[in-house]
């Protein structure tokens, strides 16, 4: 069904409905990171375990996201959007009731579930809704919403947890959901399924879904021998993955999209980028801990300057890259990352706090400058039947690069650290392994500028 894209009511509910479950996500991964100590102090965990907690809503958001991404072409985007909400507001419910730490982590499961369900479908809307003129800027406010959330989340989560008890974090999700859900119910009517008919591939989805958790656990578990085997494991998986779906009339993941040079590229620098960029704050979070000895409030509010940053120039990118090349803003985004990036390649005992709000300054806005227009060249490169698909690739991108960022992270300093407590003796160890994973990320980031320039020069291939 066509989408009435003349309808400003429909835009702006659109919009409104997707906006604010975008900011679900973000917000609750944010807010439990801060809440990680509580909980372990509650359930009495290993460190091993409660690092489970924000990893299996990464693994499970990632597993789903190309299936529901297809799923909702053929069966609507809205209907799926809706059940996401649904599963989200549940799985939030019984995480606030968990009893142990093994069932909030089987609960955070089910929570990633429904966020992949919302996080491919909120975009695909609107894409759907918003005609090529004005999506950027569509794009820009939704994606704004991600680094609001992720301002917000360190800070209110520390609130929270502080005085209400960590549970009030997921108990805080369930009016938002059922908020959300009314709004969708009232305000759109119109359903997008553009691929409806088609067969679903389920084989393809679980094999799909088994080497992508072998890749990313495997760089979780970086540089073990267990770690290596299972990436080397799963990239060949990958590939006879990709032989397979070449095979099909209707593939879960169209493989013919990536002749396609700006689908292809775009995506390739969005995973270049998250993964440059994502253990940032992880990195200045333990420098400003551990070197410059800042309590872990002083250091929050050190490192909300990088997504206040994104959020203030994502709707202004967006905006832009309606009316200019996308992929050269999403290139000059890249490149100011990559200067900020390098700054801190020379971080050390003495460096100023000036300093370092300077480079995350750089690096916020160069990422607000790169997402919406990198999102926009992608979604825009496609036909309208594969919007779901084109939108799980997005939000793949993003979270296998945020599992490499922190793979290599956590990889550079077991070779240059090893598993030990960190102490005094260790921060001269601990400072020369942020300045070696800076500087990759910084290599990283240069190479990213060039994925993000290219682009399709001929027509796009009908797929």
């Amino acid at each position: 069904m066509e989408p009435k894209r003349t309808d400003n009511s429909i835009k702006i509910a659109a919009l409104l409905v997707a906006t604010l479950a975008n900011f679900l996500t973000p917000f609750m991964s944010s807010a439990v990171n801060i809440a990680l100590p509580a909980i372990g102090a509650e359930f009495a965990t290993s460190a091993i375990l409660l690092s489970w907690v924000p990893t299996s809503f990464l693994l499970a958001a990632a597993m789903f996201a190309v299936p529901f991404g297809r799923i909702s072409d053929i069966y609507g985007m809205k209907r799926i959007f809706n059940y996401g909400i649904i599963i989200f507001t549940i799985a939030s419910f019984l995480s606030a009731v968990s009893p142990s730490a093994e069932s909030l982590i089987a609960f955070r499961i089910l929570q990633g579930i429904g966020g992949a369900m919302i996080f491919v479908t909120g975009l695909a809307i609107i894409t759907s809704v918003y005609p090529p003129q004005e999506r950027g800027k569509a794009i820009g406010i939704n994606i704004a919403t991600v680094y609001i959330a992720l301002s917000l989340g360190p800070v209110l989560g520390g609130v929270m947890t502080q005085y209400l008890g960590w549970r009030s974090l997921f108990y805080a999700m369930i009016p938002l959901g059922i908020l959300i859900l009314a709004l969708t119910y009232w305000k759109l009517n119109d359903e997008w399924a553009e691929c409806k008919g088609e067969k679903f591939d389920i084989k393809g989805s679980v094999f799909y879904c088994i080497v992508l958790v072998m890749v990313m656990y495997g760089f979780s578990t970086l540089p073990s021998t267990t770690g290596i085997i299972l990436i080397i494991a799963g990239i060949i998986g990958f590939i006879g993955f990709l032989m397979y779906e070449l095979r099909l009339e209707y593939p879960v993941l169209n493989v013919k999209l990536f002749k396609n040079r700006s689908f292809a590229f775009s995506n390739l620098a969005a995973l270049i980028n998250y993964s440059a960029t994502f253990a940032v704050t992880f990195l200045l979070s333990l420098y400003l801990q551990y070197i410059k000895a800042l309590d872990p409030l002083s250091a929050g509010l050190i490192l909300v300057a990088q997504p206040v940053m994104m959020a203030i120039f994502a709707p202004i990118a967006g905006r832009l890259s309606d009316k200019f090349v996308p992929q050269k803003l999403a290139a000059f985004g890249m490149a100011l990352s990559t200067i900020g990036l390098f700054l801190f390649v020379f971080l050390d005992q003495t460096t100023s706090i000036a300093f370092i709000t300077v480079g995350l300054l750089i690096i916020g806005t160069g990422f607000g400058f790169f997402s919406s227009p990198n999102t926009n060249a992608i979604m825009g490169s496609v036909e309208r039947r594969f919007y779901g698909v084109a939108s799980a690739m997005v939000s793949t991108m993003r979270l296998l690069g945020q599992t490499f960022s922190m793979g290599l992270a956590l990889m550079v300093f077991a070779i240059f650290i090893g598993n030990v407590q960190i102490t005094t003796s260790q921060y001269p160890a601990l400072l020369n392994s942020i300045r070696i994973i800076f500087l990759i990320c910084t290599i990283l980031c240069f190479i990213g500028i060039f994925a993000a320039l290219t682009r399709q020069k001929t027509k796009k291939p009908d797929i």
